[in-house]
């Protein structure tokens, strides 16, 4: 028995919510992983599964504790699966639970975790002994800066999957060290600095007005005014209607929220959504009236709420979460990537087939002897 089967039992649950799970599995954990990013916390996960599956999809969550302190999650995977019929491909194909909304996934952990080997292991091998034999399983969108990225490949791969990794897009963000937004703001480039020096000028002329939700006093005016700016915008229509101002009143309710409205003669014209947690601001959403785009208010508005994050919230870093848009690398300082796990089970002949597919033609002597070495090694595990 190696060490991490000795120290480590994996509970599986395919029921949300459960309070075992949600408050006295996991609550703690989702405290202290909450500290790393905004996306591993229970109220991120909690409105997700509220307002962003669909009706034919199941969280499926694999959570990780020591056998010294049972009832207490080390580790917890969340996870999404079709609820189509047992005999369709769907309903064997296991994700993260994530999407389009998320910018950041991944196991919610301990940073400090002193076995993360072992505690990913855990997590792959219960995916892999599930009661659902798993086709294929995909987790996107990880940080592959992270310890835990090449943990968590290297896991899935000893329990018995083909994986590959992919790119899935770059995200752009900005180290405060401490400046003040004066200071930030004179390290811009020049065009940059300009145009926001003279736009705003000229909205101060005009009739206009900034206005920043931080919770819910002003709330519901603030969600109308986002909604009527994102109606009218080149946005195209949300696909899950109730995700944003769901995620607008979590936030709202722990003072993570600035909604940022620009009011040119009291018709709002542009809007961003920011969040404020553990000293991180992530830009999330924003949208403008493109009959003002002249008058260059996103980029006021998001001078407005940089100053406010910076001097008021004294935030160490700035995330634009998710993309290379080239306006981005104009106020951000640093780029990282983040990347997808797609794993292909070789134990089911249909994740054999896909690993092939995937893999190559090249691949598939390997894929054969993987699948042999497996076989064997279930063999022995039953005697």
């Amino acid at each position: 028995m190696s060490r991490a089967e000795s120290i480590l039992q994996t509970y599986a649950t395919t029921v949300y919510p459960q309070d075992r799970v949600w408050k006295k599995l996991a609550l703690p954990l989702f405290s202290r992983a909450g500290s790393a990013s905004f996306f591993h916390t229970l109220s991120w996960y909690r409105n997700f599964v509220d307002n962003a599956l669909s009706p034919n999809e199941r969280p499926r969550i694999y959570a990780v504790d020591t056998a010294a302190d049972r009832g207490t999650a080390r580790a917890v995977l969340l996870m999404r699966r079709s609820g189509s019929g047992a005999g369709s491909p769907a309903s064997r194909r296991l994700s993260g639970l994530s999407s389009y909304y998320t910018s950041l996934f991944g196991p919610v952990l301990d940073p400090d975790d002193p076995d993360l080997q072992g505690v990913l292991g855990a997590l792959a091998s219960a995916m892999a002994r599930d009661e659902i034999r798993w086709d294929a399983i995909d987790m996107h969108p990880l940080a592959l800066d992270a310890p835990v990225f090449p943990a968590l490949v290297k896991g899935v791969r000893d329990a018995g999957f083909a994986a590959q990794t992919y790119f899935c897009f770059g995200n752009w963000y900005l180290r405060v060290g401490g400046r003040s937004y004066a200071e930030y703001f004179e390290s811009l480039p020049s065009q940059l600095k300009n145009t926001v020096t003279r736009k705003r000028k000229q909205l101060e002329k005009l009739k206009s007005r900034i206005v920043v939700c931080r919770d819910g006093t002003g709330l519901e005016e603030a969600l109308r005014a986002y909604e009527q700016i994102y109606a009218v915008s080149w946005k195209v229509p949300e696909p899950y209607p109730n995700f944003i101002s769901g995620l607008c009143r979590t936030c709202a309710a722990s003072g993570w929220l600035r909604l940022g409205i620009v009011y040119l003669d009291d018709q709002p014209v542009a809007a961003q959504i920011w969040i404020v947690h553990a000293g991180i601001a992530a830009i999330y959403k924003l949208a403008y009236d493109e009959r003002f785009a002249k008058l260059s208010a996103g980029s006021i508005l998001t001078a407005h709420l940089m100053q406010h994050v910076i001097d008021i919230d004294k935030v160490h870093e700035v995330d634009y979460l998710t993309g290379d848009d080239a306006y981005k690398k104009d106020w951000m300082s640093d780029r990282r990537e983040r990347w997808g796990i797609a794993a292909f089970n070789l134990r089911t002949p249909l994740g054999m087939l896909a690993a092939a597919w995937n893999f190559g033609a090249s691949a598939a002597k390997r894929t054969v002897g993987a699948v042999q070495r497996l076989r064997n090694q279930d063999v022995r595990e039953t005697r």
